[in-house]
């Protein structure tokens, strides 16, 4: 499955589980690590660790399995990396207080693109 698909499948399952403000940032041009990162919220540790399991069972179901899990003992934050996507399940204030959107917002985009160009001149 390419990334677009696991992307799709994730959103679309986030979507289905009543995920708040769900977020996907293109990352292909900064970072080697993923191509996707997705981040949503959930109102309250049961409904986080809810959505994180539904994602994970619609993409078992078409045998794409994560290349890790982290969080889902405190459900706060539950992290699932499918390689090519890596899906962020948050509660509001963390993420609010960690900002993964702001890490890789436009400005960092236009940052890392800059200093791209300045070292291929």
């Amino acid at each position: 499955m390419q990334s677009e698909e696991i992307k799709n499948v994730a959103i679309a399952t986030l979507e289905d589980m009543k995920a708040i403000d769900i977020q996907v940032m293109d990352v292909r041009d900064l970072t080697d690590i993923t191509d996707y990162m997705v981040v949503s919220s959930g109102s309250s540790d049961r409904h986080v660790k809810a959505i994180a399991d539904k994602v994970l069972d619609a993409l078992r179901e078409r045998k794409i399995r994560p290349l890790g899990v982290e969080g889902r003992e405190k459900s706060t934050w539950i992290l699932l990396d499918f390689g090519d996507v890596v899906v962020h399940v948050m509660h509001p204030e963390d993420r609010s207080f960690y900002d993964l959107e702001g890490l890789w917002g436009d400005h960092v985009r236009e940052m890392v693109l800059a200093q791209r160009e300045q070292h291929n001149e």
